[in-house]
């Protein structure tokens, strides 16, 4: 299935509407998964609503394992983009209410 996402660029305060190719369905976890980075303020309002909601999740800030940026890259088709979401279920959510920052 293709989206659409927004995507926010921070050093160069742009932004960028995507069409993306969703990934098949994750294998179901335990937890959720969220590619972040620190400059992403949509990481942080993704963060607040699944704490608010009681919802359990993992943590990998890109900025502190760039060798991550391979997954994100993969899982969003190819794009350097934050907030990533592995939900629980396994069901793959890129943005924030359809709106990232974007990292190329």
């Amino acid at each position: 299935a293709k989206i659409q996402v927004k995507s926010y660029t921070p050093h160069k305060n742009t932004t960028t509407q995507y069409n993306i190719t969703m990934p098949q369905k994750e294998p179901k976890r335990t937890t959720a998964l969220v590619f972040t980075h620190p400059t992403c303020g949509y990481c942080d309002l993704l963060k607040d609503d699944l704490k608010q909601q009681g919802t359990q999740y993992e943590e990998i800030d890109v900025s502190k394992h760039p060798d991550q940026w391979t997954e994100v890259e993969r899982l969003s088709g190819g794009d350097r983009i934050t907030q990533v979401m592995i939900t629980a279920d396994g069901d793959v959510e890129i943005g924030y209410k359809g709106i990232g920052c974007n990292y190329n």
